[in-house]
């Protein structure tokens, strides 16, 4: 095989990394796959991970040793975050996006793939420490939206079904209380008995919260499977008190409505940028 340039070799190496995200890759295997000494191999990673600081893409963390290893973290910086969220806020401030039920409608952010990459890379740089081995959300529509999160860490989804999908094997269910009273039902949920190992680290993603009545049923299907819930997002939720959730949880944006419910009175960045956590600077 004819030896690459430098440039074609940044190329191809920056490609690997950017679609691999979070995957550990030895030193030895860049060297041999492109027949380039190791200390030539350090020089075009220092470079790279200068510009991804400077493009505010994340970065490329190196580990020592005989072997030696990298990866590609995803990481927006916190300014970034805020100004993205904020253009966000200014597109939901819309009257028009109120549905019958309380509910509010996202559908157009979550169809549109620069803001699920954006939203994506968001939430994992908030949860890249957390040591999340599963993104857990329920049907149908947070599953995009945590695809896009899942993507990012690079560790799988299962999805939450309220109906018995015969193809999909043996469940466990739970039953969870959703909407506010007096108009509470009891619904059921239900997740595939192979979908999540014992001893998962969950991350809970959701598109919107109402009564918290969804995320509350999630975390029990959790504990049924011997999991950790490391933490709960959603996209947005209304600026009501929850007192049916029992763990932190966070939100992109805050939706307040007039008090006749017929009205946006004010759309806000969410909880997210209030944490102890913040996107990597």
């Amino acid at each position: 095989m004819k030896k690459i340039k430098r440039s074609q070799r940044m190329v191809d190496l920056t490609h690997i990394l950017l679609t691999h995200p979070h995957q550990l890759f030895s030193l030895p295997y860049f060297v041999e796959k492109y027949d380039v000494a190791k200390s030539s191999l350090s020089e075009d990673l220092a470079i790279m991970n200068e510009q991804f600081h400077r493009s505010g893409i994340g970065r490329v963390e190196t580990t020592t040793g005989a072997s030696g290893g990298l990866q590609f973290i995803p990481a927006m910086p916190l300014e970034q975050a805020q100004a993205t969220v904020e253009t966000l806020c200014e597109k939901l401030t819309d009257n028009e996006r109120i549905l019958p039920g309380g509910y509010f409608y996202l559908t157009d952010v979550l169809s549109d793939p620069q803001w699920l990459r954006e939203l994506g890379t968001i939430i994992a740089s908030i949860y890249q420490e957390a040591e999340v081995t599963a993104i857990m959300t329920i049907a149908t529509k947070g599953i995009a939206l945590a695809s896009a999160v899942a993507a990012n860490l690079n560790v799988p989804f299962v999805t939450v079904q309220r109906d018995i999908d015969q193809t999909e094997g043996s469940t466990v269910s739970v039953n969870y209380v959703s909407g506010h009273s007096p108009n509470e039902t009891v619904q059921k949920m239900l997740l595939t008995k192979n979908s999540l190992p014992r001893g998962s680290r969950v991350l809970l993603v959701d598109d919107f919260m109402n009564s918290g009545g969804t995320l509350t049923g999630m975390l029990g299907l959790i504990q049924e499977f011997d999991s950790t819930c490391v933490g709960g997002i959603v996209l947005g939720e209304l600026a009501d008190d929850k007192e049916e959730i029992t763990f932190p949880y966070q939100s992109l944006v805050v939706i307040e409505k007039t008090p006749d419910n017929h009205s946006v009175s004010a759309v806000r960045p969410g909880s997210l940028f209030y944490m102890n956590e913040t996107p990597a600077n």
